[in-house]
């Protein structure tokens, strides 16, 4: 068993740069993405990595108070956003406390609580569902759209920084609004399964997607030829690996394709995504985390993916080489776009990436897609890159350029 630090993780090399952290922290207000302008989300108190679960965890506990107060006075939809507010705070406190911790299970619950009040005020069904797995158990939520029939299912793919309660926004569903469900979902490693002790291995993420989707296609409500996946930052790199090995996926959606050598993200992105990986994996030491990480090469996978496939990358995002996408892309044969936002980092939109707008156009552009496919238009640009330049076209627009650098053309 390695070294262990007082959270009761594995002590890792980078660990030797958490003052640099810390500092960029205080001067930043985030724990990552320091590319974006502006101050970060973090409350003014936080100058350290070890204070953000208390300080973000106080703030989701004031949200709570709010939302019971308007709730009491029979104020619903208020509460409803209050609540939805809450669980999301509580979601990035708990995610900070690399171990499970009385701390960690305190915001846990705290979130999970607050969600059930989402689901209770929400103006749709969503429904917590459980999956067995492996002999443990997985879990999502599944927001039902209010339409008649059977409709598309939206598999939604969280980050590695996210829960299954961050998407979507109860109070304005973008999938619902294009008529079609979303399934949200917690894979080995995030949210729940890390409490029920489920760990991430190299290849049991797909293998549980693939279980959720048995449990989700025997509801009347689901649509089987139209299920396609949405996933989202580093759950791009698990979509990418479920669309590789999951024949009943009708479209993949691959927004802010996390798919390059691991590499980047482990050692040169901020310290805190190999800290994170360390506990989501439950890696011994640190050579044992060196070898998971090698192993999560997709270069034998991208050309088993069938479905149509979309892809957005910003030009610049630090955890994936424009080079080593290209690559990738490549490599695969099914129908497929790859959308190059130039300038941009990892929160790539037409916006320019502003968090503040994170689940604006981004989602509204991938959705749109994933619907297209789903209402059997072919893809008009099958296997281009459409090159995205800040304030300019649409990627649905005819004068989007197609090419690959800023000096082509």
């Amino acid at each position: 068993m390695g070294d262990t630090s007082s959270e009761g993780r594995i002590r890792l090399r980078r660990d030797s740069q958490q003052w640099a952290f810390d500092k960029a922290i205080h001067d930043t207000g985030r724990v990552f993405h320091y590319q974006l302008g502006g101050r970060g989300p973090l409350p003014a108190p936080v100058k350290m990595h070890a204070m953000i679960s208390k300080h973000v965890g106080s703030n989701a506990r004031r949200l709570e108070r709010l939302a019971k107060a308007e709730a009491d006075a029979g104020h619903d939809v208020t509460a409803l956003e209050f609540y939805f507010e809450a669980a999301t705070a509580y979601a990035r406190a708990q995610h900070t406390i690399f171990a499970v911790n009385d701390e960690k299970r305190f915001l846990y619950e705290r979130l999970l609580h607050c969600y059930d009040e989402v689901r209770r005020l929400a103006p749709h069904r969503i429904e917590y569902v459980e999956i067995p797995f492996e002999g443990n158990v997985v879990t999502g939520n599944l927001h039902l759209a209010p339409v008649d029939g059977p409709a598309p299912l939206v598999f939604y793919i969280p980050g590695c920084d996210q829960t299954k309660e961050v998407f979507p926004n109860p109070l304005y569903n973008m999938a619902h609004h294009r008529g079609m469900h979303v399934f949200s979902f917690d894979g080995p490693g995030q949210g729940e399964s890390n409490l029920r002790g489920l760990r991430l291995s190299v290849d049991n993420y797909e293998r549980a997607a693939s279980a959720a989707l048995d449990v989700l296609l025997a509801l009347p409500e689901i649509d089987a030829d139209r299920v396609g996946t949405y996933a989202f930052s580093f759950g791009s790199y698990w979509g990418a690996r479920w669309a590789a090995t999951e024949s009943r996926l009708a479209a993949a959606s691959l927004q802010w394709a996390s798919i390059a050598d691991k590499y980047f993200l482990f050692e040169e992105d901020s310290p805190r995504f190999k800290q994170l990986f360390a506990f989501m994996t439950g890696a011994e030491d640190e050579e044992a985390l060196d070898e998971f990480r090698d192993r999560m090469a997709l270069d034998d996978l991208m050309a088993q993916i069938s479905c149509p496939a979309l892809l957005t990358i910003g030009q610049y995002d630090p955890r994936s080489p424009l080079s080593e996408v290209y690559e990738l892309f490549d490599k695969m044969t099914a129908p497929k776009e790859l959308w190059v936002f130039e300038d941009q980092h990892h929160n790539a939109s037409l916006k320019g990436g502003n968090p503040a707008e994170w689940n604006g156009d981004a989602h509204a552009t991938s959705l749109d897609w994933l619907k297209d496919r789903f209402d059997g238009r072919p893809l008009a640009r099958d296997g281009e890159t459409i090159w995205l330049p800040p304030k300019g076209p649409s990627p649905n627009d005819p004068a989007a350029a197609r090419r690959r650098t800023w000096y082509d053309g």
